[in-house]
C-alpha cells in the first residue's frame, strides 16, 4: 500500500513537471531561444502553438519576424497584420509590416479616403484599447468631480471653470469610448485577409469558368464583401477592384 502511494506520488510529480515544461512561459522561452540561434522553423512551430493557446501581439509579431527570416513574405505580412490588429499603436509592428509589404509583388495604390475619416482612423490608433478605456473612465470620474465642485462652489469664477472642465472631460470621455469601441470592433471583425497562395486569379463570378479580372499574388490584402458561399468569397482590394476568389487562397487576419 505504501509503495503504491509512493508510486502514485512520483507519477503525479512527474506529470506536473511535464506540464510545466509545456507551459506557455516555458514554450515562449524555447521559441525565443530557437529564434535567437536562427532555427526559424522550430521557432515558428513553437510560436504557432503559443498562438493557438493565447493569441497576443508579441507572439504574432515574433511569428511575423520568423516568417520574414524564412522569406515567407505572405505569412510574415499575415502575422504582422494580426499583431497590428491586437495593438494598432505598436510602432515596431507598423515598421516591420511596411518592410514586409515592400517585398510583395502587387503594389496596390489605395483609393483616396475622406480626410476626416483618415484623421479619425489615425487618432483611433494613437493608443491601445486598454489605454483608451482607462482614459474614458478617468475622464468620466474627473467630470463627476468637476460637477461636484461646481455645485459646492460659491465663486462665480470657480463655477465657470469647473463647468467648462466638466464639459471638456465629458467630451473627452465620449471620444475615448468611441475610439475604444472602434478598436474593439476592429479586433473582433474578420473582414479582411492576406493572400497566401503564390497567385490567384480573381473571377467575375464565383466559378472556375468565370471571366478573369486580374491576378493577386501572395501577401496582398483583401477586404471581404461576401463570404456566404462555401468555397468562394467576394473581395475588394485597396484600389477599389472587386471580384471572387477561392476561400483557400487566403487566410483571415
Amino acid at each position: 500500500m505504501i509503495k503504491r502511494n509512493i508510486l502514485f506520488l512520483f507519477l503525479s510529480v512527474f506529470s506536473l513537471l511535464v506540464q510545466a515544461a509545456d507551459s506557455p512561459l516555458e514554450m515562449k522561452t524555447l521559441a525565443d531561444s530557437a529564434y535567437a540561434r536562427a532555427d526559424y522553423e522550430t521557432a515558428i512551430k513553437l510560436y504557432n502553438t503559443l498562438a493557438k493557446q493565447n493569441l497576443s501581439c508579441d507572439v504574432c509579431y515574433n511569428l511575423g519576424c520568423a516568417y520574414y527570416r524564412m522569406d515567407d513574405i505572405a505569412h510574415s505580412v499575415l502575422w504582422f497584420e494580426r499583431a497590428l490588429k491586437l495593438n494598432p499603436s505598436d510602432k515596431d509592428v507598423l515598421s516591420n509590416l511596411e518592410l514586409a509589404r515592400t517585398k510583395t509583388i502587387d503594389k496596390i495604390v489605395p483609393q483616396h479616403e475622406f480626410i476626416l475619416f483618415t484623421y479619425f482612423h489615425t487618432m483611433t490608433n494613437w493608443f491601445s484599447l486598454r489605454t483608451w478605456t482607462i482614459i474614458a473612465l478617468l475622464g468620466f470620474v474627473l467630470m463627476l468631480i468637476s460637477l461636484l465642485l461646481f455645485w459646492a462652489s460659491g465663486s462665480v469664477t470657480m463655477r465657470k471653470l469647473t463647468l467648462s472642465s466638466a464639459i471638456v472631460l465629458f467630451l473627452l470621455s465620449i471620444l475615448s469610448n468611441v475610439c475604444a469601441m472602434q478598436q474593439k470592433n476592429f479586433k473582433l471583425a474578420q473582414t479582411s485577409g492576406i493572400v497566401t497562395t503564390p497567385a490567384v486569379t480573381v473571377k467575375s463570378t464565383p466559378a472556375d469558368n468565370g471571366n478573369d479580372l486580374f491576378v493577386l499574388h501572395e501577401g496582398s490584402k483583401v477586404e471581404i464583401i461576401d463570404s456566404s458561399l462555401k468555397d468562394w468569397c467576394e473581395v475588394s482590394i485597396a484600389d477599389g477592384k472587386v471580384g471572387w476568389i477561392p476561400k483557400k487562397a487566403f487566410d483571415l487576419i
